[in-house]
């Protein structure tokens, strides 16, 4: 009896593979999160030089949290129906702790972090324990005590650095990430009970596809708030406005670039992969750098709206091409997930933005961000080029 009603969990035959209202609102809580994010690594840039590396590490820190919180509840809801009382309750119970994460964002290392690593602590531990706990008998169970044993482990160091002051902080909530994510890259393995690879995992591939073409909106979204904000609070000169403008344009063209081909065949690639689950692994890690690139991009557009006609540091060429660069480099693994091949114009266009870090910094921020735009307008007209005429390609999956 009690497997019957832990197996009522589980993901069925005639379950649909979009996502649910209750997921698209724990979504939203995310566009306030990576904007406290992004709005972290531009109060970054003004601290001192010699601060800056350990002040973007942090936001390293905090970002890769979050995503580790998103990921997993989306594996939650491709794993189990998301309709049932039992998985909508985690869904909430998570969106609460994204939620108090996102508040103490900008003070995560400062006043706010015992909140911060308490609520990701209470996520991350308490998500597993109640999925085992609803499970009952069922042998799926175990899947989640595994996890739940990673989690009880990583939050030492979360409690640990929580409490303790400046670069301890750091080093500790640093092992704690590193000890979630391998958690996660090793299939949560424990003494008798062995691991289990998400690689392995019975999940709604069309689901878990949807899911992180959602998220990469989520970013865009977020690039577009930074924008808008941005823009509303300064001066409408006319370099700004060109920023502004070309800010935009980028913006279009990194949702262009995704979406062509690989972007919308995401799920059928998924249909018909002979390793689902392992293609599905591969793809969250894969979106995982991609959304990186877009955040990255995204404060880049701030730099230029705010100092448009300000030499150009090599902290913001950085940002200004070094975030679209990862966005394509990204872009390039998920083409060869889905087709088993690489187009030439993402990787020169790649070369052409490492060369153009340091030469931005001889001109002014708006010229760096027309050079950057310029680049992923090329990579578009390749991709319309290239398509022109022939039949929609089919996926072929490289894993």
């Amino acid at each position: 009896m009690t497997d019957e009603r832990g197996a009522a969990l589980l993901r069925g035959g005639v379950s649909s593979p979009r996502a649910t209202f209750l997921e698209l609102f724990f979504d939203l809580v995310f566009v306030f999160a990576l904007t406290r994010v992004s709005q972290r690594v531009i109060d970054d840039l003004n601290t001192p030089r010699r601060d800056l590396p350990v002040e973007i590490a942090q936001t390293l820190v905090i970002f890769l949290a979050f995503w580790a919180v998103w990921t997993f509840t989306a594996w939650v809801t491709s794993r189990y129906e998301p309709e049932r009382p039992e998985i909508q309750f985690v869904v909430v119970y998570a969106m609460l702790g994204c939620m108090v994460m996102a508040v103490a964002t900008p003070r995560a290392f400062d006043t706010r972090a015992p909140a911060f690593a308490l609520a990701f602590v209470a996520v991350q531990v308490g998500r597993p324990l109640i999925l085992t706990l609803a499970l009952r008998g069922h042998p799926r169970r175990l899947v989640t005590v595994r996890v739940a044993s990673w989690a009880a482990v990583s939050a030492v160091p979360w409690l640990l650095g929580a409490v303790l002051p400046g670069t301890w902080r750091l080093v500790c909530w640093s092992v704690a990430v590193v000890v979630d994510y391998a958690g996660l890259m090793f299939g949560w393995p424990v003494p008798r009970l062995g691991a289990t690879r998400t690689s392995t995992w019975a999940v709604l591939g069309e689901h878990l596809a949807e899911r992180h073409q959602q998220f990469f909106l989520i970013a865009l979204g977020e690039n577009i708030l930074v924008i808008g904000l941005a823009f509303s609070g300064h001066s409408f000169s006319t370099a700004s406005s060109g920023a502004f403008l070309l800010s935009f344009v980028t913006t279009v063209l990194l949702w262009r670039i995704y979406f062509h081909r690989a972007g919308h065949l995401l799920t059928e690639a998924i249909r018909v992969a002979r390793a689902p689950g392992r293609l599905g692994e591969s793809m969250s890690w894969t979106h995982l750098a991609i959304v990186a690139g877009v955040l990255t991009t995204a404060v880049g557009y701030e730099l230029a709206i705010v100092h448009p006609y300000e030499r150009t540091e090599l902290a913001w060429a950085v940002f200004l091409t070094g975030g679209p660069a990862v966005f394509l480099l990204a872009r390039a693994r998920f083409e060869h997930e889905v087709f088993g091949r690489v187009s030439r114009s993402r990787i020169i266009a790649v070369l052409v933005l490492a060369v153009l870090t340091p030469l931005a910094t001889l001109t002014v921020s708006v010229v760096a961000l027309a050079a950057t735009a310029t680049v992923l307008a090329a990579v578009t007209v390749a991709d319309y080029r290239r398509a022109y005429g022939r039949p929609p390609e089919r996926p072929h999956p490289a894993l």
